[in-house]
């Protein structure tokens, strides 16, 4: 499960809190919420302190977005070596 939730957009970024699991259906969940934020021009961050895994997919995921200059903050040890292992 992947509970998502916004934040009042600071200086024109908007922080998406992620907390649990990016893996099968939450991935394209994220994407869908993601997708349209980053298209718009908005400046996104992912705050990712209580995400506990991500799989394979996941990983992809946040490393396109990533890529496209969305911020990943907050992450675990755990997740920057599954972020880092892509």
């Amino acid at each position: 499960m992947l509970k998502i939730s916004e934040s009042k957009p600071v200086r024109k970024t908007v922080t998406l809190r992620l907390e649990g699991r990016i893996v099968g259906p939450w991935v394209e969940e994220l994407q869908q919420v993601c997708e349209p934020l980053v298209n718009n021009g908005c400046h996104l961050a992912l705050d990712l302190a209580e995400v506990v895994f991500v799989d394979e997919k996941g990983v992809a995921a946040l490393s396109g977005l990533s890529a496209r200059g969305t911020q990943l903050v907050n992450a675990t040890p755990f997740v920057v070596e599954q972020l880092k292992a892509s």
